[in-house]
């Protein structure tokens, strides 16, 4: 306070100092200006002629010699001591005095402050200088970061704004060759600069300041032209041109900074466009399309503070509507993302993942910022046009991958997990992964997911799928990329997984988005897009042709000509094949994408969609049926199902009509039997009684036509029988555990290890006779047996399962209808169908099992066809009889012994001799030939077969005989371990 009342008494001699004429030196006024300054800074300057006296004495400290126009040869350390008082000053300078300095009479003073300080800032080498050089010069233009400083009003600041653009070109100018300007200043520097120059160019182009300029300058009296002169007008014609010229600065201020190494400069970038965006966005709107393509590229950038900052600018933006608001700033945004569309095909074509990353992040930061306003670009034609041009041709797969038309299974054993269980992880819908032709990075597919996804949530969407639908059906070369983006369209329109900067202006209108999803489905599960050739399977290709002639009409033009209606000699290319699988793979992916984004309302759907997604499910391209679990994972979780097997159940009624409809049209059979397949697969035993009529509608119909159908129908029959040994398998193996067989009983009997009752010893006897007459063919008439046994038998022990007839379980019944189906079939000229037969009899014998009173007359007639499969037929055909022959040694043993002995034992034992020599003599190759696999399986399978036989001396020894040979060191290691 003391100091305060002195102030000027104290500075005079200071200032006397400084003024003194001639040369003094430098170390007297690096001194006297240091103690000016902190007297300054411990007092206030209260009278205006002080400042502008104080203030013109600084500066002339920095003066050039008169006569010269280079700045004086000073000290560093002098320099930085007048910066330093001039710092101090400013914010000494109390309350409204400092206006004082910014009056039109002041300008050339301050004229030559800011010529001075931009002079040091760009020429000096030291960082320190330039780097307070530009502080003090924020602090002369009154923007100073401090909190103490003086804040303008509304006419204050205008007033400084009219001042200030007079200084603008030149600040501009040299700040953004500073900016620009060598490495090696340091980040400090250029940081300094950006802020300066944005802090100055918001000043004096804020939109606020020239919507207030008069059209027209104002008439000054004459004793003031002098200054009127400098003085600048910001009407509309200096604003347009400023603007273009600040447009250059600030394109290459953009170009050069968005890639400076150093982070902090990267960030005040952003801070740049923020205050430009927040305070010019009319004034300046030539120079958005640089501002924001620097925005939106820095929201990639490795820096995790300068990714966020961005995103919260970007989120500002969009909240304030600053481009909804401002129509010049959407056709700007528009006619970027028009030029960037046109360019992204050849840019995909030759960047590097990275450079595409950074090109479509710029495409989805655009269309996020445009948000609402899309539709401005999506009405346009040629925009739409280019935009979609440029997704199809980006999305293209690659097709040409060999390993998923490997990726096939044959019969159910792949597949079958638990009853009705999935598993999860794995099949979780859309997780197949894509190749695609122009990137390989997963990161660049999940930006074009977020394209698709945004236009879909701001657009309007009957426009675009009817747009993208249009491509679906151009062309075949558009169809899996058109199919992609609509799957993610409708994701985007019910906003799910979509990351947006601003809410969208019409909220979901779910009728609008149930009726596009409709229209898709239909278009998706249409004959002509559903049923393509997948395999090279003479069978499936000709029963595909058969859905397209079956008066089902393929739409003309498009894929239908080249890739569903084969010639009669079907020319199908791998590429072709690989191509529709991915295709069909989409659809279903866009099943489960429509399932989730409809949620509970899919349910509505589920008559339509459920049933071709059953279909896939049983398809036998992995890739296909993998993914069609997926999506009916997917459909679970929308619906509310808590599984799969639910779902079905709940289902069952319209899916077995559906069944029984299509196994009806020859057409439709194929596709019936794989629905069916994977309702079996996926359920559980409360399934039986619903196919139960489906099931004898296919033995009858299998009856009819078994002569060209036999194949698509033992396919359904399998399915049923794996489904049967799944449900009813274990239980009746348990069940058959507790009750001792004849052959336990008699052993127990014989051994006395414990009391036999009178009953059983007479069971025993009685199973005896039977079995006796039955392994010699003597098989009497069910009525007969029925009269002369089993009323005593039942008599005493009613309970006992092997005496009365029991009515069979449902689905023991079923396995000997099907059992009677196979005996006829079991010599069908077709290989396949012998061998899909004796799948099918191998399953039948497992399910019967439990049921000796059926099964030993069913095995009876059975085993002549079986002989024949073993002994005289395809290699083959042989290998599975014999595992069907494996199979039925232990259900029913006693039975086979003699039989065994007689029709089959000689045969083999005969083969393997006469095998053992080649086998013997061949190389490493043999191990994958047919011929080493039937010997494998026999020795590995007459071990076994001779003990479940109980066989007798002499078949042993031929066996044993048989065997030694494959003992010698020269047969492959697989068989001497099969033989010992």
């Amino acid at each position: 306070a003391a100091l305060q009342e002195l102030q000027e008494y104290v500075l005079f001699p200071l200032r006397f100092a400084l003024k003194v004429p001639g040369p003094k030196q430098e170390r007297l006024v690096q001194s006297v200006l240091q103690c000016i300054s902190s007297v300054l800074a411990a007092t206030c300057v209260k009278k205006q002629e002080l400042l502008q006296e104080l203030f013109s004495e600084l500066c002339t400290c920095l003066a050039p010699l008169s006569g010269s126009s280079k700045p004086a040869p000073l000290s560093e350390e002098l320099k930085l001591a007048v910066i330093q008082a001039l710092h101090t000053l400013m914010h000494s300078a109390y309350g409204d005095v400092i206006l004082s300095l910014y009056q039109p009479s002041t300008l050339p003073l301050l004229g030559f402050a800011v010529s001075l300080l931009l002079g040091l800032a760009e020429q000096e080498k030291a960082k320190q200088i330039k780097i307070s050089a530009l502080k003090c010069l924020q602090v002369l233009v009154l923007q100073c970061d401090c909190q103490e400083h003086r804040h303008l009003d509304e006419d204050e600041a205008q007033q400084c704004g009219d001042l200030f653009a007079s200084f603008l070109p030149g600040i501009s100018i040299t700040l953004s060759r500073v900016v620009t300007g060598d490495i090696k200043q340091g980040h400090k520097t250029t940081v300094s600069a950006i802020r300066l120059f944005y802090l100055i160019v918001g000043l004096v182009m804020a939109d606020g300041q020239l919507a207030r300029v008069p059209k027209n300058k104002e008439k000054l009296p004459a004793e003031r032209s002098r200054i009127t002169e400098l003085m600048v007008h910001r009407g509309p014609d200096w604003s347009k041109s400023t603007a273009e010229k600040l447009s250059l600065l600030l394109h290459k201020m953009v170009e050069f900074s968005s890639v400076h190494p150093h982070w902090k400069v990267r960030l005040e970038l952003v801070e740049l466009v923020h205050h430009l965006l927040r305070n010019c966005s009319r004034s300046l709107v030539g120079s958005f399309s640089h501002l924001l393509k620097a925005l939106v590229g820095l929201v990639t950038d490795e820096n995790s503070e300068v990714q966020s900052r961005c995103n919260e600018v970007l989120q500002g933006i969009a909240e304030q509507r600053i481009v909804a608001q401002n129509r010049a700033l959407a056709d700007v945004l528009s006619e970027n993302l028009h030029s960037l569309a046109t360019a992204l095909p050849r840019l995909m074509n030759s960047e590097d993942d990275m450079g595409k990353f950074s090109t479509l992040s710029l495409l989805l930061g655009y269309l996020k910022l445009l948000g609402p306003k899309i539709n401005i670009v999506l009405n346009s034609v040629s925009h739409l046009h280019r935009l979609s041009k440029a997704l199809m041709q980006v999305l293209e797969l690659d097709v040409t991958d060999v390993k998923i038309v490997e990726d096939r299974r044959w019969g159910c054993e792949s597949a079958c997990g638990p009853s009705g269980s999935l598993q999860h992880g794995v099949l979780k819908g859309g997780c197949q992964k894509k190749y695609f032709r122009f990137f390989t990075e997963e990161k660049v597919f999940r930006l074009l997911q977020q394209v698709c996804r945004v236009l879909g949530y701001y657009g309007n969407l009957y426009l675009l799928v009817d747009h993208f639908m249009g491509l679906y059906g151009e062309s075949a070369l558009y169809r899996k990329q058109a199919a992609m983006v609509l799957n993610e369209l409708i994701a985007g329109a019910a906003g799910v997984g979509v990351d947006v900067l601003q809410e969208r202006e019409d909220s979901l209108n779910m009728d609008d988005l149930k009726a596009s999803v409709t229209s898709i489905l239909d278009e998706y599960t249409d004959q002509a897009n559903w049923y393509l050739i997948t395999s090279i399977d003479t069978e499936e290709i000709s029963q595909e042709q058969s859905v397209q002639r079956s008066g089902l009409t393929a739409r003309p033009g498009g894929a239908c000509n080249g890739l569903l209606l084969p010639s009669p000699e079907p020319q199908v290319t791998t590429r072709t094949m690989n191509s529709n699988i991915w295709q069909i793979c989409i659809q279903l992916e866009g099943v489960g994408c429509f399932a989730a984004a409809l949620g509970k309302e899919f349910r509505l759907l589920l008559l339509s969609a459920l049933y071709p997604v059953l279909e896939k499910a049983g398809d036998k391209t992995l890739l296909i049926s993998e993914t069609a679990l997926g999506t009916l994972v997917d459909i679970c979780e929308a619906c509310g199902y808590d599984s799969v097997r639910s779902l079905i159940n709940e289902n069952s009624d319209y899916l077995v009509n559906g069944i029984s409809l299509n196994l009806r049209q020859l057409a439709h059979q194929p596709h019936a039997s794989q629905v069916l397949d994977t309702m079996l697969r996926h359920s559980d035993a409360s399934l039986l009684p619903l196919v139960e009529d489906v099931i004898q509608d296919v033995l009858s119909a299998l009856d009819q036509s078994y002569s060209s159908q036999a194949s698509t129908f033992l396919r359904v029959l399998h399915s049923v029988m794996a489904a049967l040994v799944q449900w009813f398998g274990p239980s009746c193996g348990e069940e058959h555990q507790q009750r001792p067989t004849a052959e336990q009983r008699s052993r127990t009997l014989s051994q006395g290890q414990q009391v036999v009752t009178k009953q059983e010893v007479e069971q025993f006897f009685l199973d005896y006779v039977r079995q006796k007459q039955i392994a010699e063919g003597n098989l009497p008439d069910p009525g007969d047996e029925e009269a002369d046994e089993v009323p005593p038998l039942a008599k005493m022990e009613p309970n006992n399962p092997d005496t009365g007839e029991a009515p069979l379980p449902a689905h023991a019944q079923l396995a000997k209808d099907v059992m009677e189906r196979c005996i006829h079939l079991l010599s069908d000229g077709n290989l396949r169908v012998r061998l899909k037969v004796l799948d099918v009899l191998e399953l039948c014998v497992t399910v019967l099992h439990p049921h000796g009173n059926h099964l030993l007359p069913m095995a009876h007639r059975v085993w002549p066809a079986l002989v024949t499969r073993l002994i005289s037929d395809d290699p083959l055909a042989v290998l599975r009889a014999f595992k069907v022959l494996c199979t039925l040694a232990e259900r029913c043993g006693d039975f086979l012994r003699q039989r065994f002995s007689k029709d089959v034992l000689p045969k083999l034992t005969s083969s393997l001799l006469s095998q053992a020599p080649a086998s013997a003599r061949a190389g490493p190759v043999y191990n994958h030939t047919l011929a080493f696999k039937l010997q494998l399986a026999v020795l590995q399978g007459l071990g076994s077969l001779c003990e479940k036989l109980d066989m007798g001396e002499s078949d042993l020894n031929k066996v044993a005989d048989a065997c030694l040979i494959y003992l010698s060191a020269k047969q492959p290691m697989k068989l001497q371990e099969a033989a010992q």
